[in-house]
């Protein structure tokens, strides 16, 4: 009992942070009615921002760490986006009001990972004191690329097989160059190889690391805003969508808490490693994957996959998970 009171109690104290309060704050005017607009523009470089922090504070660790502690962590994270396209194959693909390719493709959304989410984690992690690898941000492309190469072949392969073709074949490099091409992998990338070749410790510290939490805010309060306006979209479809979406952050998440703490006694793998995780597992793209799926399964309707994701599945994973996989975190590792 006393371990449920604690968990509670670290539970609730997550939602004093000011990353959720712009969050819900967005949401909150956007129900009200407001003409607040900020342009496409600020929302494009924030984001920029933050990966190119990201990545350049992730180049810098790896370029320090030893790289054999990566290779678990990498090869669960890749499993896990590819685990979590099957779950939701067999799951609300499979239901009879939903279109296949449309579950297929909302799937596809969840199993890669949303940057604003992995952002609002690492300001929560370092505010509580809990540490975490400089490197673990890295693990965003090994489990953002498979769930969307995965998504897309699994939807080619259904439509092929409906419309009677025997002779399957799908061409997975341009599914992995439409990935990697994408703005926020490419901004990722771009500021892992600069961390990792280069000494930009100076502007770093001077200019991506201050600007960062500031970034962030903008960030969550227009993902809030998008996330109430989006509702409409997810109302035009099966109401499945907002039950999947509603779920599914926190199942992913607590299967890669599990992965991840077999992680931590195989090879150390911090407790905020696998906090971190979870909640990427926990994420749905809300940058790279829409764009990717659009091009790649055209059949599919996006109001399905990015209702579901943009107006549930990301407050619920920011607002819910985050807090959620902390407090479980500090509770398992006793921090």
């Amino acid at each position: 009992m006393d371990l449920l009171l604690d968990f509670l109690a670290r539970f609730v104290t997550q939602f004093q942070s000011p990353s959720l309060a712009f969050l819900i704050g967005g949401m909150v005017i956007a129900a009200l009615g407001s003409k607040l607009e900020i342009p496409d523009a600020i929302y494009k470089f924030a984001v920029f921002m933050l990966l190119m922090r990201i990545g350049i504070d992730g180049g810098m660790a790896i370029r320090e760490a030893d790289l054999g502690d990566m290779l678990l962590p990498a090869a669960f994270a890749a499993l896990l986006g590819c685990v979590i396209v099957l779950i939701g194959r067999v799951t609300l693909a499979a239901l009879p009001s939903v279109k296949t390719e449309d579950g297929i493709a909302t799937a596809g959304l969840f199993g890669a990972v949303s940057a604003s989410t992995l952002a609002a984690a690492m300001v929560l992690l370092e505010a509580d004191g809990i540490v975490y690898e400089a490197w673990v941000p890295a693990l965003y492309p090994f489990m953002d690329i498979p769930a969307l190469v995965l998504a897309i072949v699994l939807a080619d392969l259904y439509l092929k097989k409906r419309k009677g073709g025997s002779d399957v074949k799908v061409k997975i490099w341009p599914i992995v160059k439409e990935s990697l091409q994408g703005s926020a992998l490419s901004a990722l990338l771009l500021g892992l190889a600069l961390g990792l070749l280069t000494r930009p410790d100076q502007v770093f510290e001077s200019f991506y690391d201050p600007l960062f939490r500031g970034l962030l805010s903008i960030l969550m309060l227009i993902m809030g805003m998008e996330a109430y306006t989006r509702l409409n979209e997810l109302r035009r479809v099966a109401h499945w969508y907002g039950v999947y979406a509603a779920l599914a952050p926190l199942a992913h998440g607590l299967i890669a808490f599990g992965l991840g703490y077999l992680a931590h006694l195989a090879t150390g793998f911090s407790p905020g490693g696998v906090i971190l995780l979870a909640v990427l597992a926990g994420s749905s793209s809300d940058i790279s994957g829409p764009p990717t799926l659009r091009a790649g399964i055209p059949s599919a309707n996006p109001s399905s996959y990015i209702g579901a994701s943009t107006s549930i599945g990301t407050p619920v994973a920011i607002a819910i998970g985050i807090p959620l996989f902390i407090a479980l975190g500090q509770v398992v590792f006793d921090i």
